[in-house]
């Protein structure tokens, strides 16, 4: 990581504050519960037998409906009260850890063959020990899915940020009420690429998705063109070389 000091968003025990009103809001909301998970376990496919790291865990939701479909999943957060809401919604039993991605993984090299990182990575300022570590613990051939911010919104939404920059952006949200300030580090989509490149993967896709084909029509936004569709996040599936 750079020397400089931590944005609020790399301290361990930053969603602490706000960790269930943010597990409520995910649960059924739009944009995890019908866009980016739907959109996560398609391009993972069939994960039955596979062991996999969900890296950022939160309380839990994409461990269960990994597990549901057969996989053998380890996750982890680096905030203890989302920790604590997984466990209370996978049990004592379920593979769970605080660890912090920025630093070394507990895990040994080579021991999962998929993991995930969602909405995530942007977060951080510097990728290059993050994703280096997600890389040594994974197989040779190995897949990496990232979900982050794409890139285009800055553009769109903030035209103040220099699109070709790494930069922060402190952006206000309200998790079911709730609100908080989190700290969005864009770049651009070739400075995403060269650290992929870098860290030792190859892209073997991306996706930008519609939401999942059942997601409740008040859900939608508003739109004269096709509301399924709109400038959210942005999927990556990477593989790590053999």
């Amino acid at each position: 990581m750079t020397s400089g000091p931590q944005t609020a968003e790399q301290q361990p025990d930053h969603y602490d504050a706000f960790a269930e009103a943010y597990a409520r809001a995910n649960e059924h909301g739009l944009f995890n519960r019908w866009y980016a998970r739907p959109a996560v376990l398609d391009l993972l496919g069939d994960v039955a037998g596979r062991r996999i790291l969900d890296a950022g865990c939160g309380a839990g939701p994409l461990v269960a409906d990994l597990t549901e479909r057969g996989a053998r999943v380890a996750g982890f957060d680096a905030s203890p009260a989302m920790i604590g809401l997984a466990r209370r919604r996978l049990g004592e039993e379920a593979d769970l850890q605080v660890a912090d991605l920025t630093r070394s993984l507990p895990y040994l090299d080579e021991a999962f063959d998929d993991a995930v990182a969602v909405l995530v990575l942007h977060y951080l300022q510097d990728w290059s020990r993050p994703l280096t570590e997600l890389a040594r613990v994974l197989k040779p051939g190995g897949r990496l899915v990232v979900v982050i911010n794409h890139p285009v919104i800055p553009p769109v939404m903030y035209p103040d940020v220099n699109y070709f920059a790494t930069v922060p952006n402190a952006e206000e949200y309200d998790f079911d009420g709730v609100g908080a300030t989190l700290t969005i580090w864009y770049r651009s989509l070739s400075a995403m690429s060269e650290s992929f490149t870098a860290a030792g993967f190859r892209i073997a896709a991306i996706a930008e998705p519609p939401v999942a084909p059942d997601t409740p029509p008040e859900l939608l936004p508003d739109s004269e063109s096709d509301p399924t569709r709109f400038i959210g996040f942005i999927f990556f599936s990477l593989e790590k070389a053999s």
